[in-house]
């Protein structure tokens, strides 16, 4: 992992990961929406500490052009890549989008911007991408993913458009894979269930959780390093939790 892409760095798993790559020693390139945000200033400190190891590029995954744009700069930093890591994802927002309990909530615009965030951008990024990935040592494209885009785990119903767009992010991920086999063997694309942690995302729902079912941001950064330094080529196209296991379509 000496070059590593972290899209969403500013966020608490992203920020996790970012610090947890650099204390091991790789080279990070760290995306951000803005660079003028609260979370951001968190990364700047990252910076003054790891000065030669880390590079903040903006980033917004909403829009094709900022993610094409910050691709052109990070072209200009390196002409390869050995991980990416997309820990960007939308399931809330102040502006009324939450997760929908029955279809008289469903909203066309909240669907179109979960699927924006959550399926088009890891489609974008892995455009973008490739010219990145196409040389010759073992690298990884992955992207946060949720157990909740399990068709076959389904048991509860509910939550209509982060399900259905991980839904579509996993079919992605199984699409890229067959395509990157070809073109770039030695990428392994991968999916990655971080379990559920104590992060904004999750924050308005964890009062119904179990003891000890929270995870740190910390904590979930150790768990998927631990599963990324594992991946064979033969997991490309798959998504895997936290510990390990494969979850099933």
């Amino acid at each position: 992992m000496n070059q590593t892409l972290i899209i969403g760095a500013s966020g608490g798993i992203g920020f996790a990961m970012t610090r947890l790559l650099l204390e091991k020693g790789s080279r990070v390139i760290a995306t951000v929406r803005s660079d003028t945000s609260q979370n951001t200033e968190r990364l700047k400190k990252l910076d003054e500490k790891y000065k030669d190891q880390i590079i903040l590029v903006t980033m917004d995954i909403a829009q094709q052009h900022s993610i094409e744009k910050g691709f052109s700069s990070i072209q200009n930093l390196t002409d390869k890549l050995h991980l990416i890591l997309n820990c960007s994802g939308l399931l809330h927002k102040d502006n009324g989008l939450q997760p929908e309990k029955r279809l008289e909530d469903i909203n066309a615009e909240n669907l179109a911007e979960s699927f924006s965030v959550n399926a088009t951008a890891p489609l974008l990024i892995a455009r973008y991408a490739l010219p990145l990935l196409r040389h010759k040592e073992k690298n990884v494209l992955s992207n946060i993913s949720a157990r909740v885009g399990s068709i076959s785990d389904n048991k509860t119903g509910g939550w209509y458009a982060y399900r259905a767009a991980k839904a579509a992010q996993n079919m992605i991920t199984r699409t890229i894979a067959i395509e990157l086999s070809r073109r770039s063997p030695d990428t392994i694309c991968v999916g990655l269930h971080p379990g559920t942690v104590d992060t904004a995302l999750s924050q308005p729902f964890q009062k119904n959780l179990k003891a000890g079912q929270l995870t740190t941001p910390e904590q979930s950064a150790n768990y998927l390093y631990n599963v990324i330094s594992g991946l064979k080529n033969e997991d490309s196209g798959k998504v895997f939790a936290w510990d390990g296991s494969e979850i099933l379509p």
